[in-house]
């Protein structure tokens, strides 16, 4: 965004001089034009990153402001090539506050994205931590008498593990026992 808007500032002191004098006071103000409008955009997106960093939505005069200062940039830079009625100058012209224009948008909606992916991040979901199969077995070994006839549904009901898992864990303790 900054160089598309130090692109526009020699488009828009030519077309603020308006024909004045080289290093006259009408040619020197000329360069106080594009810089005036620039300054008021960029503060206008710093406000709306601050503000949305706080979650705190701005109004229709703050998007007005930054429409208007864009606007503003682009007939300042085109003026001359639409009055030439030079198509090559209009885009060579359109580019760059067009550009300014777009990335202006997009860090609307990109900064609100980015604000809610840092929230994310900031307050993970809660999730259960799960158990792992070595874990369960070592209850299942706790649990285990020599009485104790070695099943599924006993595995299940010493360790509350999953139908699934239960036949596997069965499968390992009698193993085990087979080795003892």
């Amino acid at each position: 965004m900054l160089l598309g808007l130090a692109f526009t500032m020699t488009n828009v002191q030519q077309f603020a001089a308006a024909g004045s004098a080289a290093w006259s006071l009408s040619w020197w103000g000329a360069w106080l034009l594009d810089p005036m409008v620039s300054l008021v955009l960029l503060a206008i997106l710093r406000a709306e990153q601050i503000t949305a960093r706080h979650g705190v939505r701005t109004g229709g005069w703050v998007r007005g402001a930054k429409w208007f200062t864009l606007a503003a940039t682009y007939v300042m830079n085109t003026w001359q090539a639409f009055a030439e009625r030079s198509p090559a100058l209009v885009v060579l012209h359109s580019v760059p506050p067009l550009v300014v224009f777009v990335a202006t948008e997009a860090v609307t909606d990109l900064r609100d994205k980015l604000g809610a992916a840092v929230a994310a991040v900031r307050q993970p979901e809660r999730t259960t931590p799960r158990t792992s199969f070595a874990e369960y077995l070592e209850v299942a070994r706790a649990a285990l008498t020599s009485e104790v006839t070695v099943t599924p549904a006993w595995v299940r009901e010493a360790t509350g593990c999953s139908r699934g898992l239960s036949s596997k864990l069965a499968a390992a303790l009698r193993a085990e026992r087979g080795r003892s």
